[in-house]
């Protein structure tokens, strides 16, 4: 019909006040396409000879390239999955509410495809969709915050992903409240600090079944890898089970830093044995069935000497112990309590 408007007009208008917006000499590509672009009559004229439309569409969709994925919260775990994503060739784009950490990560991605915007609607609308946003906050009411403000702003298909380590209730409360709205949900573990952040962490997701084919690829992609190159990343479960098979984790890693703190303890006050000889130990049961990260570097900081005193490094740390809360979680559940009680009525008092 003369004058309907369909896609088709719209794109090859649009794309021609972009290509008067852009190209201001004259370009010929034998056999395909013709530009001129008259200064004198302002006339624009557009000749394609093959593939019109294609180029059309081409040109339109190249001027609106989205990001793959949205990150909010860019401390140290936010900025290093960033930087792990876009190294694998992910386009993300980055949003935090303070300034200086905008700021400072954006003197880390010169050159990078990292996009960071300094409001949330600028943000929103860097993302393709469907809108893939990964909350990186601290757990508990920032991560409530976050998808109140987002809310207003998705739609049916959108998946908001919360990274923290969150209690996985909480997880079953947030997919419980996004029930009806078509707005898609994972809570997921992230295992491995700054440095497996960035070079690859494992990664534990769970939530809304239907999601995982969104983010799958890029999760496995930026996840550690074992021998046979199989990532430490899989779909764990419905609901809350990312952020609960997470919190197991990290009961487990920190009943596992407790018994070498206590196996130090015994070396040192019931044995009498120096740093070094420490150092042999551990090294040794590292080489054995206990090899893992925290029998080598509990290994590694015995053999360490404090510059400034030139004693072991060991002996002049202060002998206390602090946590951010990631080991709260376990202790909340009634039945992590049974083993430790049952070993604690078997200890005999000591002698008076």
């Amino acid at each position: 019909m003369e004058g309907e408007i369909t896609r088709e007009s719209v794109v090859q208008r649009k794309t021609i006040q972009f290509l008067k917006d852009i190209l201001r000499i004259h370009v010929f590509i034998p056999g395909k396409i013709f530009y001129s672009y008259d200064l004198l009559s302002h006339c624009f004229l557009i000749e394609i000879a093959i593939f019109e439309q294609q180029f059309a569409y081409f040109v339109w969709e190249l001027k609106m390239t989205k990001q793959f994925l949205g990150i909010i919260g860019l401390g140290v775990m936010g900025q290093s999955i960033c930087l792990n994503m876009e190294r694998n060739g992910y386009t993300v784009a980055g949003f935090d509410l303070d300034e200086k950490k905008r700021e400072s990560f954006q003197k880390r991605i010169e050159n990078k495809e990292i996009f960071i915007r300094h409001d949330l609607i600028g943000f929103l609308s860097d993302l393709a969709s469907p809108k893939r946003i990964l909350i990186m906050v601290p757990a508990g009411d920032p991560v409530d915050r976050v998808i109140s403000s987002l809310m207003p702003h998705l739609v049916s298909g959108d998946l908001l992903i919360d990274g923290g380590n969150t209690y996985y209730k909480d997880t079953e409360r947030r997919i419980k409240n996004l029930e009806g709205t078509g707005i898609l949900y994972i809570g997921t573990g992230i295992s491995g600090g700054e440095e497996g952040a960035l070079w690859g962490p494992s990664i534990m997701p769970g939530g809304n079944p239907e999601a995982w084919p969104l983010i799958k690829s890029i999760f496995q992609t930026i996840a550690a890898k074992v021998d046979d190159d199989t990532p430490c990343c899989d779909w764990i479960g419905n609901g809350g089970a990312g952020h609960f098979v997470k919190m197991v984790h990290n009961g487990i890693e920190y009943g596992d830093m407790q018994m070498i703190c206590e196996v130090y303890d015994l070396l040192q006050q019931a044995f009498g044995l120096s740093p070094s000889e420490m150092h042999s130990i551990f090294s040794n049961w590292n080489r054995g069935e206990l090899n893992s990260y925290l029998i080598e570097i509990t290994a590694d900081i015995m053999s360490k000497i404090d510059e400034e005193t030139g004693k072991p490094l060991i002996d002049v740390i202060l002998d206390t112990a602090g946590q951010k809360g990631t080991a709260n979680g376990p202790v909340r559940l009634p039945w992590i309590w049974v083993f430790p009680q049952r070993l604690s009525l078997r200890r005999s008092l000591p002698e008076q």
